[in-house]
């Protein structure tokens, strides 16, 4: 634990620290909230002493149901966060200068207990901000709250939520992935000593995770179809609670957004009243005889038909092969695309 690194790693390191000079300038998280009143959604950018975006129009949406005025004086954070991110950079060009291994690993520890530490303060005033509501709020549903999620999609009343890390904040997630590959690389790839040059085979149970976690990694920044919840789960089209999956459908947005339909016929009325953006999704299909399951519209097949009975009347069932869906299959998308 206390070799000393290479010229290469610790300038790796120094440009890793550096980088983070950027959430100066960048804003670090984001709130998206899309509902049918608002099809481009309304944003909100949390930097690290500021607040920009649409925070007007949400606090006046937000007042009726009750949740507190969002303004930079509700978060004390932002006194001394430039501060906190000033000292992370400091440290990891220490860390850099010093080039010692050890020092490495305990600013990888650091950097992981920051970002736990942030998390947790952001679900901590997002807890606040969604439980303790006005009681003369103009509309109250009793048992409800409106929590914002930490990281990911949520749900509140007819507004979609999402929140993820922003430019700022992808850059903190690449600077600490930089550092933990370079530790990786210098702890087990690397042997000090008489035979500096040669490198040591990972055993398999390590590669075996690295290449899990780069899975992980991959998997995490796309976007997939999520599964109906029958009986909670709201069409964004006509609103109506999802009770047969049997003819649903999902799209996905450039965005990431998940909009989910109980009918063919919503996924063609929404499309047509979200021009361009919907049109530019991915749409996926619900197999008819795997309700279940989930399959891009592209590779599916469909056929129309009275003794389909859709939710909306559209009476298209979607199959994932010709066979199933019977002689008189086509492409699913092109009946998408017709109607």
């Amino acid at each position: 634990m206390n070799a000393k690194m290479r010229p290469l790693s610790r300038l790796l390191i120094a440009l890793a620290a550096l980088s983070l000079t950027a959430t100066y300038f960048l804003p670090v998280w984001f709130i998206y909230l899309t509902a049918p009143q608002y099809p481009e959604g309304l944003t909100m950018q949390i930097w690290l002493n500021k607040i920009t975006g649409e925070v007007d129009i949400i606090n006046g949406l937000n007042h009726y149901i009750g949740m507190k005025h969002i303004s930079a004086e509700m978060f004390p954070e932002f006194r001394f966060l430039v501060y906190i991110m000033g000292g992370i950079i400091g440290l990891g060009l220490l860390v850099a200068a010093t080039g010692r291994r050890k020092h490495l690993f305990a600013y990888l520890m650091l950097l992981a207990a920051s970002a736990v530490a942030a998390l947790y303060d952001f679900y901590r005033w997002g807890y606040d901000y969604g439980h303790n509501l006005d009681p003369k709020a103009a509309i109250q549903v009793p048992g409800l709250y409106y929590q914002p999620p930490v990281i990911g999609h949520k749900t509140l009343l007819n507004f979609d939520a999402y929140s993820y890390p922003d430019v700022g904040g992808w850059v903190v997630v690449t600077a600490g992935l930089l550092c933990g590959a370079v530790w990786a690389w210098e702890r087990f790839f690397r042997r000090d000593g008489a035979s500096r040059r040669q490198t040591v085979a990972l055993p398999k149970p390590r590669v075996a995770a690295l290449l899990a976690m780069a899975a992980l990694l991959l998997t995490s920044c796309s976007v997939n179809p999520e599964p109906f919840l029958i009986g909670r789960d709201q069409c964004a089209d006509c609103r109506m609670t999802i009770a047969d999956a049997r003819f649903g459908a999902e799209l996905i947005t450039r965005k990431g957004h998940i909009y989910k339909f109980d009918d063919i016929h919503c996924l063609q009325q929404f499309q047509k009243a979200n021009e361009p953006a919907a049109s530019e999704g991915r749409v996926f299909v619900a197999d008819f005889k795997e309700p279940g399951k989930l399959m891009p519209a592209a590779a599916a097949f469909a056929v129309t038909g009275a003794e389909y009975k859709s939710p909306m009347n559209s009476n298209i069932a979607c199959f994932s092969n010709a066979a199933a869906a019977g002689p008189a299959a086509r492409p699913a998308f092109e009946l998408i695309e017709k109607r």
